[in-house]
C-alpha cells in the first residue's frame, strides 16, 4: 500500500461508518468521496451523506473523540473554531490560518485531543449548520522594539526625552 493512502473511518449522517483508505490530498472530486475499502474495492460516497472523514492511526481503535472541546486555549497556531453539525453535535478544533489550504468541499480540522486515535477530521460543508471562529492563535506580525543607538552620546534635548 503506498504511503500516500491514509487510514480513515468515514462517519455518515445516518450514524453508519465505513473504514478504508483515501488518497493523501485529493480524495474528493465532483462532490464524491473516493474510498478504497480494506478488501480492495473502490467506492464513491456522496459528500451529502458524510458527517466526517476521520484520519486515524489504527482501524482497531474507535474514531470517537475523548474530548470534543478544548479545556484551555490551544497552543498550536491556527484558527480555533467551533463547528455545529446538522444533527446538533458540536466539535471544536484548529484549522490552518491559510486560505490556500481551504477547499470548496469542506474543512480539515485538528481535534482537541491530539493523543487520541483521530489525528485529523475532514468535515464537508454540507454536514454543518454553523462554523464559528473563536480565536486566531499565534501567527501575528510582531513589531520589533525600537533599538536605541548606544554608540552616540545624547545631546541637548535628547537627555531630557530619554529621562522622561
Amino acid at each position: 500500500m503506498p504511503s500516500t493512502h491514509k487510514k480513515v473511518i468515514v462517519r455518515k449522517m445516518d450514524r453508519d461508518s465505513l473504514t478504508g483508505y483515501v488518497a493523501g490530498s485529493n480524495f474528493v472530486s465532483e462532490g464524491k468521496l473516493e474510498l478504497l475499502t480494506p478488501s480492495g474495492k473502490v467506492i464513491f460516497i456522496d459528500l451529502k451523506e458524510v458527517k466526517g472523514v476521520y484520519f486515524v492511526r489504527d482501524f482497531g481503535d474507535t474514531e470517537a473523540l475523548g474530548r470534543k472541546t478544548f479545556t484551555t486555549r490551544p497552543r498550536i497556531e491556527g484558527l480555533w473554531v467551533r463547528i455545529e453539525f446538522r444533527d446538533n453535535d458540536i466539535l471544536e478544533g484548529l484549522m490552518p490560518n491559510d486560505l490556500a489550504l481551504l477547499s470548496g468541499e469542506g474543512y480539515l480540522i485538528i481535534p482537541p485531543d491530539t493523543r487520541s486515535n483521530t489525528q485529523r477530521i475532514f468535515v464537508p460543508r454540507s454536514a454543518l449548520s454553523s462554523l464559528t471562529v473563536l480565536a486566531v492563535i499565534g501567527g501575528g506580525v510582531r513589531r520589533r522594539k525600537e533599538e536605541r543607538d548606544t554608540g552616540q552620546v545624547p545631546m541637548f534635548d535628547e537627555e531630557e526625552a530619554a529621562g522622561s
